[in-house]
């Protein structure tokens, strides 16, 4: 029983340890993918990135690309979030993502997990990087 307890908490670490040097070179967004990001980020503008963000202050989260997520927390705000690593599957938007965090802030090198929704076969491995903020701008037009 003790051997599939320390099983079941060191698969996950020695199955990302087994992929060996992960190519962190971003995939070129599809057209359908550079909408989204333009929607959202259209008349706003990038500040100083942070490590972390409130989770309470976050109205949804939208998967853009298997290497970029946008955190919503208003019209006026979003922060964007160029992962570690490609997250392969993300952005079918087909699997639950199970977020390993500690308190209630998202930070950078938190982890993502991907489940299927059907099955509940967990996914690929996803860390955060930072959080860059984009604000609309306040100046009347």
């Amino acid at each position: 029983m003790q051997f599939l307890k320390v099983t079941a908490f060191t698969l996950p670490f020695l199955l990302v340890a087994a992929c060996g040097e992960v190519d962190s070179t971003p995939v070129p967004l599809t057209e359908k993918q550079s909408a989204v990001l333009m929607k959202e980020l259209n008349g706003k503008v990038a500040g100083k990135p942070v490590n972390c963000i409130s989770d309470f202050n976050t109205q949804s989260m939208i998967r853009v690309s298997d290497d970029i997520l946008l955190y919503r927390v208003s019209s006026r705000l979003v922060y964007r979030n160029n992962l570690r690593s490609s997250c392969s599957g993300l952005a079918r938007d087909n699997d639950i993502i199970v977020s390993e965090q500690f308190g209630g802030q998202k930070c950078r090198g938190d982890l993502l997990r991907l489940v299927d929704r059907t099955s509940g076969i967990p996914g690929g491995f996803c860390s955060l990087g930072e959080f860059t903020p984009y604000r609309a701008d306040k100046s009347p037009d």
